[in-house]
């Protein structure tokens, strides 16, 4: 009963983050739900290792970014 309720929140929330993924904050959702599905599927834990290592670079090279821009 628990896992088929985690499944569904987790099929739930990754579906609202993939719908709404023009909103910021949406992929929340995705990672979300990833968390969840990974406590059941080893396929989603893969995914999710490598939605946190994207989004892991993806903010070093915004910060390397902001970091040497130069203001007018």
């Amino acid at each position: 009963m628990k896992k088929k309720l985690r499944i569904i929140t987790a099929v739930l929330a990754i579906s609202f983050g993939v719908i709404f993924f023009i909103l910021p904050g949406s992929i929340l959702f995705v990672i979300g739900g990833l968390m969840l599905l990974s406590i059941d599927f080893p396929a989603a834990r893969k995914w999710l290792k490598k939605c946190q290592n994207s989004m892991s670079r993806s903010a070093r090279w915004l910060d390397r970014f902001l970091l040497t821009r130069k203001f007018r």
